[in-house]
């Protein structure tokens, strides 16, 4: 008898645990068969043994749950229209933007600097908002598969950027999510803006698109605290780093999902080679990021990016 120490029966337990499952759909197969005879209350025996194996052992099967069903997966990309005007010497760069996103097909997919015609590439997607026909703004996309029962756009003043927005309804919530895209420098960074009579220019460009920036970071913090939504998502554009106080002014509180979840120099941008860091996907605290990737694929002079998020409980 001394053979058999306390290990060994915890040990046989083990083991017996393995059959938990088995035993509890067994019980489930029970409770269809006494329903179907005329001593129903036996399947009461299974009910109960149902009710103990979960509360002595907890749940051992959860539901599948796809893509928006418990977390939520955000893309955030400058498209740079779609290769539109041939800054890349391939006449299939749309056509190759497309493909990439229907590939990834997140379930809210933001994009700047949008080309409307690329709509019909896009069909998977039921639900979109776009900055509206007419406007002298550049053109910004939400993309999504669940419902959108609201949206608009924050049109800055003086300059073709903007923001738009959408209410989409995710499971019975609505969440309303931020394209933004910050003003541009107006320069080629990796251009020749530095050559001889041009240095004066080049700065007044750089210090009047920082004051353009710190503005429309303030219209949109004070459209976000006006708004009455509390589940906040923002992706898009800042055309800044997370060093500046323009990137600060948006972010706030809010979770940025390279630092919660990314890894290496979170790059989306190229400058002289060296990687920046200047588009974001932003989470208020009712979410918890869960994943971050960026995906190092030239089909834009942005990288894109993507994040999932889940509901907190």
């Amino acid at each position: 008898m001394s053979s058999f120490s306390k290990e060994s029966f915890f040990g046989v337990f083990s083991f017996l645990g393995l059959f938990i499952p088995v035993i509890a759909f067994v019980h489930f197969g029970f409770i269809v068969l006494w329903l179907t005879t005329k001593k129903k209350w036996r399947a009461l025996y299974s009910v109960l043994s149902i009710v103990f194996i979960y509360y002595a052992f907890g749940l051992f099967f959860r539901p599948f749950s796809g893509p928006g069903e418990e977390t939520i997966s955000i893309m955030s990309f400058n498209a740079r229209g779609f290769n539109r005007y041939d800054w890349m010497a391939d006449e299939k760069g749309g056509d190759r933007i497309s493909k990439f996103l229907n590939k990834k097909f997140p379930d809210i997919l933001c994009i700047q600097e949008h080309t409307r015609i690329r709509y019909k590439q896009l069909k998977s997607y039921k639900y979109r908002a776009e900055t509206p026909y007419g406007s002298d703004k550049s053109t910004q996309a939400i993309f999504t598969k669940y419902p959108i029962v609201n949206k608009g756009s924050l049109d800055f003043p003086g300059t073709i950027n903007n923001v738009i927005f959408a209410d989409i309804v995710i499971q019975m919530d609505t969440v309303r999510v931020y394209n933004v895209h910050l003003q541009s420098y107006v320069v080629d960074p990796n251009g020749d803006v530095l050559e001889k009579g041009k240095y004066k220019s080049t700065l007044k460009k750089i210090w009047y698109a920082v004051g353009k920036q710190h503005e429309q970071a303030y219209l949109l913090k004070n459209h976000i605290k006006t708004s009455g939504i509390r589940k906040i998502l923002i992706c898009g554009d800042f055309n800044t780093t997370q060093f500046s106080n323009i990137y600060r002014t948006i972010k706030g509180n809010l979770q940025d999902s390279f630092l919660e979840a990314g890894s290496g120099f979170g790059k989306t941008f190229d400058l002289y080679g060296f990687p920046m860091r200047i588009d974001y996907i932003l989470a208020d605290d009712n979410f918890e990021i869960t994943s971050h990737k960026n995906y190092d694929i030239q089909l834009s002079d942005h990288y894109p990016v993507m994040a999932t998020v889940k509901f907190r409980e």
